[in-house]
């Protein structure tokens, strides 16, 4: 079974280590608790939209791009063949490649 808060909290910290940066300096920039964010990553917690939108601010990158990466985990552990219609350019111009690998 998917659980979805899992699924956010590890594109979240796969973007997150993907830019070298610790928990302490995003959870700063996001405003959020360093043990709260922890819980979030780890698919702990449920993080609600502003604390998402927060997140994905201080990680700039649109929630609109770290939810499609979800959809399509959790297409693919559905077994649902969806295409690809990010392109790796519009990903690239927020530094973020690779979130189409996460």
């Amino acid at each position: 079974m998917v659980v979805l808060r899992r699924e956010i909290g590890d594109v979240l910290r796969g973007a997150r280590q993907g830019q070298g940066r610790t928990l302490r300096e995003v959870s700063s920039a996001a405003r959020v608790s360093l043990g709260y964010l922890s819980e979030v990553e780890r698919g702990q917690k449920e993080a609600s939209s502003e604390l998402l939108f927060s997140i994905c601010e201080a990680l700039n990158i649109p929630l609109s791009v770290v939810l499609r990466e979800v959809s399509d985990r959790v297409a693919l552990a559905e077994g649902v063949a969806i295409p690809d219609t990010i392109p790796a350019d519009f990903l690239s111009q927020f530094g973020h490649e690779d979130l189409a690998t996460v």
